[in-house]
């Protein structure tokens, strides 16, 4: 029988990096048109930042993603080559470093080493892949994947907050509009990967809150200052 069973924790790559995105793009670009406005610059200035807000945050996110997430995975690749010579150097003495992860885990020595000599029979490396190194297919790192989804979600989370800008809301639209999108966010990640809501829309509320307020109390001193 094939497993066919889904599981919440599979969504774990693409949902982090979307929720990161849309998060980030929501709040820095928020904080960044509060901290403009209140400065008392003109709209033209404020949708000025706001655009450039808007583009290099999202390069940011995306580089940032890749590069990072390219960084884990060649950290794998070098996990399982460095693996690979070791069955090939000492195949018996990796049957018995298996087995011994099964021990820990519960089973008889007896049983422990009948699953691994039949688990490197079948397969080797990825027994020893999964099982010592830890790297499955719904962890394994995908660059471009997080990239995209990064530069895609902080998009379209800027959008919202740019908008209210845009329709000349002020800051407390700014920060109305900010804040509602967040709570959704916060809302449907938290319903996605099976975590509780309620403390997820405080945890995210929370924290863009006071990045929104001090970026606001910063661009007012700095415009009381330069005026």
């Amino acid at each position: 029988m094939i497993h066919g069973e889904s599981h919440k924790i599979s969504r774990s790559g693409w949902l982090r990096a979307a929720v990161l995105g849309a998060n980030d793009g929501i709040v820095s670009t928020a904080s960044l048109l509060t901290g403009v406005a209140a400065a008392n610059s003109s709209s033209h200035s404020l949708l000025l930042a706001g655009v450039a807000g808007v583009v290099a945050g999202a390069m940011s996110m995306a580089t940032g993603e890749y590069v990072s997430v390219s960084s884990q995975a060649d950290t794998e690749r070098a996990a399982i080559a460095e693996e690979q010579a070791e069955l090939e150097e000492n195949f018996q003495a990796e049957t018995h470093e298996l087995a011994s992860i099964y021990v820990h885990r519960g089973l008889s020595r007896e049983l422990a080493h009948e699953v691994a000599t039949a688990l490197m029979k079948h397969d080797a490396l990825d027994a020893h892949t999964r099982d010592e190194l830890g790297i499955s297919d719904t962890s394994t790192a995908r660059p471009l994947q997080a990239a995209l989804f990064s530069a895609g979600s902080f998009t379209l989370g800027a959008v919202i907050p740019f908008a209210a800008a845009l329709l000349h809301q002020g800051i407390a639209g700014i920060v109305i509009a900010a804040l509602l999108a967040l709570i959704i966010l916060g809302a449907v990640a938290a319903r996605a990967g099976g975590a509780p809501v309620l403390r997820s829309v405080i945890r995210v509320s929370f924290w863009s809150s006071l990045a929104m307020a001090l970026s606001g109390v910063t661009g007012a001193l700095f415009g009381h200052f330069a005026a």
